[in-house]
């Protein structure tokens, strides 16, 4: 059993050093894609903060004000100023971050009383049943190694109180332009959380055509990704009885 969670636990910190090295390279090779600034970021920021808008009304989670939330690798924290925004309490709100530079952004732009951690989140340390939410948007993703991402399931469902879930944002499809990624289809969201509740919604025009249609014209977002098939991400809401 040692040798066992010995191996996982070297496969894991292989895993860790892979993903900071691929999002270094990332941030280097295609620096505008992710900008504020870019029309087809723009557009596909606006579809997820609806799509959340959505969840909010139809997961009877309100008042927003009295609940608690992680979010598993913040980034710079631009998501979590959405949930502020909806009415999340700073002190209510903790972010999770793999990346120095991102959690330091992360800092500098959310208010003092939300708590910035800096650490795998597989490190994270909560009691049991500490959070009524726990976000992650393109976080499993980005994980190639299977332990991995069943160790951080199960240690987002741990920190889950009953009644609350997962919030979960991330594409289905592989990015054969990209080999540091990996589509998560919804049955495999299924296996990693079997036994939460799941609800779930198709969004996000593919974000190589996002980026081709809004150089011709912005509205052309919304007519593209009105066709069903070239939407590649999900917004889940995995609920815990």
């Amino acid at each position: 059993m040692e040798n066992h969670s010995g191996v996982i636990n070297n496969e894991i910190e292989l895993e860790l050093k892979r993903i900071t090295r691929a999002y270094e390279k990332r941030t280097a090779e295609v620096p505008d894609h992710y900008s504020p600034l870019s029309p087809a970021e723009l557009m596909i920021r606006h579809e997820k903060e609806r799509a959340i808008l959505r969840w909010i009304r139809k997961s009877n989670i309100l008042p927003l004000s009295d609940k608690t939330l992680l979010e598993i690798g913040c980034g710079d924290g631009s998501n979590l100023l959405l949930f502020l925004k909806l009415g999340f309490k700073p002190e209510n709100i903790v972010a999770n971050e793999l990346l120095s530079n991102r959690a330091e952004k992360a800092r500098e732009i959310l208010p003092a009383k939300t708590e910035v951690l800096c650490c795998s989140a597989l490190d994270l340390e909560f009691a049991a049943e500490y959070f009524d939410i726990v976000y992650q948007s393109l976080v499993f993703s980005s994980i190639l190694n299977e332990n991995f991402r069943q160790e951080l399931a199960a240690k987002m469902w741990k920190f889950i109180k009953p009644g609350g879930g997962v919030l979960w944002y991330d594409f289905t499809v592989d990015n054969p332009f990209n080999k540091d990624v990996k589509g998560i289809p919804l049955r495999e969201i299924k296996n990693l959380f079997p036994s939460g509740k799941i609800k779930s919604w198709r969004i996000t025009l593919a974000p190589p055509i996002s980026r081709f249609v809004t150089k011709l014209h912005h509205s052309l977002y919304s007519i593209t990704s009105s066709i069903f098939l070239l939407r590649t991400h999900l917004l889940c809401w995995i609920e815990k009885h």
